[in-house]
């Protein structure tokens, strides 16, 4: 199955955590079961040159298609100010779709 991903833009501060829950559907509302796939997320430099973070994945429900990616404040302290990521699905046969793709914006964080 070809997927066209979503677009979900993601803002966040310089040497905080931070975790963003998904639910991956197909196109008539109905969840995609999970079930025996790996999810994968990586943020990048716009021109694809250097990874800043692999995030982790937590699936909370794979029946239901939910998961939540995740950076930790040591990932994100290195971060410059603008990123690209996105999310890749593969199936339990091999099959491997981005689901998801969009920018990270970061802002200084000043406590520390």
């Amino acid at each position: 199955m070809s997927v066209s991903p979503g677009e979900y833009n993601i803002s966040l501060q310089r040497r905080a955590s931070y975790s963003l829950g998904l639910q991956f559907k197909d196109g008539t509302g109905v969840a995609i079961d999970l079930t025996g796939a790996v999810v994968a997320a990586q943020a990048w430099n716009k021109a694809r040159e250097i990874k800043y973070a692999d995030f982790s994945v937590d699936y909370t429900d794979r029946v239901n298609g939910e998961v939540t990616i995740l950076l930790d404040d040591t990932q994100t302290t290195a971060f410059p100010d603008s990123l690209n990521y996105d999310v890749l699905v593969t199936s339990s046969a091999g099959l491997k779709d981005y689901y998801l793709e969009g920018t990270i914006t970061v802002s200084q964080g000043y406590t520390a």
